[in-house]
């Protein structure tokens, strides 16, 4: 293979389309009129064409951070849709006269299948469930708590922030952890199995005082002794992206390039979390590689957009970024917001239209305001 071959292995032109700029020009006219009474948040993962007009860019927490304290009156979240409504969450709600602010979602068809994994119906049987089996009191023996991953519904945040619990991100995981067990002697843990595993495990809890709640199974599949014996009940669900990395991605990676740190998000299994040499949230994989020297070579696990995009931001600074499976580990549903998307949604805004607006239930948005505050009292 040719260097320049070689230096292309995790491009995203190997087997998508062209970028397309043919909406450049009405994007960012539509852009400079609307001025400061929008803003475009725009998640790692996004595709460079539409990212690149992001006025913020971040994971899912750290823009709904920044959507909680911007004074915009529109959000165009470019992400999916449960980032679209912890924006509406945490955002500004009407007041003294003034109009709250609004959350839009170019495509709505722009989901998450982890987050779809885990409906709140399933959820609630679920708890009924470990309630018969003697779990669920508030404090004491059999006492349980909920924590959610940042990435599911609103209905599933407001659940857990009800019932005492609280939502994580991959970055605070552990400190959501060791506040939900200062308070009960087990966790329901929704809806990522891998992170939840990943997380449990680096505490010191063996395989053997977790289990894995199957939603389609009677009472989750789990005998009432392998129950009582846990300590971590785990969702089943994941990330169809993560999941694609397997361990033999790592020794082939270490195999062609020695001397490669491999990275990778905590959403990856467990077995390929053992053989890397770093896990971390996005925005630390990307710590991770700013911070490196010189001549510092990655092979990063974790969706296609964001590797390629480091590769691109750091070659010319002597790093050398690859994916740690070339096959293609692309999120399909955040690649539905296109710049056609944005084109139209920004232009109907000038027309003083709000198409795709989020709007999350004000009861459900209070408890789901409940979570992710007690989330805010975890440190990462």
């Amino acid at each position: 293979m040719s260097p320049a071959a070689e230096s292309e292995s995790c491009s995203l032109e190997n087997y998508l389309q062209l970028p397309d700029h043919s909406m450049d020009e009405r994007i960012a006219a539509a852009r400079k009129k609307l001025g400061a009474s929008t803003i475009i948040l725009g998640h790692h993962y996004q595709r460079d064409e539409v990212i690149r007009f992001a006025d913020y860019t971040g994971d899912s927490y750290k823009l709904s951070k920044i959507a909680s304290e911007t004074s915009a009156d529109y959000l165009v979240f470019c992400g999916v849709h449960f980032m679209a409504e912890s924006a509406d969450v945490l955002g500004r709600d009407a007041a003294e006269g003034r109009a709250g602010q609004q959350v839009i979602l170019p495509d709505l068809n722009a989901g998450c299948s982890m987050a779809d994994m885990a409906e709140i119906s399933q959820v609630e049987d679920c708890w009924d469930s470990l309630r018969r089996a003697g779990l669920g009191a508030e404090s004491g023996e059999g006492s349980i708590l909920p924590l959610t991953y940042m990435n599911s519904t609103a209905a599933i945040k407001a659940f857990c922030g009800e019932r005492g619990g609280l939502v994580c991100t991959s970055s605070n995981a552990r400190g959501a952890f060791e506040w939900a067990f200062a308070r009960a002697e087990k966790i329901l843990f929704l809806p990522d199995q891998h992170l939840g595993r990943n997380t449990a495990f680096a505490m010191g809890i063996p395989m053997s005082e977790m289990v894995v709640y199957d939603p389609y199974q009677i009472n989750g599949g789990i005998t009432p002794d392998r129950l009582k014996a846990a300590k971590v009940i785990l969702w089943k669900g994941h990330c169809s992206v993560h999941q694609r990395f397997l361990p033999q991605h790592v020794d082939q990676v270490r195999a062609k390039y020695p001397g490669i740190q491999v990275i990778v998000h905590p959403e990856c299994r467990w077995e390929v979390c053992q053989k890397a040499d770093t896990l971390g949230s996005t925005e630390r994989l990307i710590q991770l590689v700013s911070q490196a020297p010189e001549g510092s070579m990655f092979a990063i696990g974790t969706e296609i957009h964001l590797v390629n995009r480091l590769a691109k931001e750091f070659a010319p600074k002597g790093k050398k970024i690859i994916t740690l499976d070339d096959t293609g580990c692309l999120c399909t549903t955040m690649y539905r917001i296109s710049p056609q998307h944005l084109a139209w949604t920004l232009e109907n805004l000038l027309e003083g239209r709000v198409v795709n607006h989020i709007k999350v239930r004000e009861d459900v948005k209070h408890w789901a305001r409940v979570a992710l505050a007690r989330m805010l009292e975890v440190k990462a």
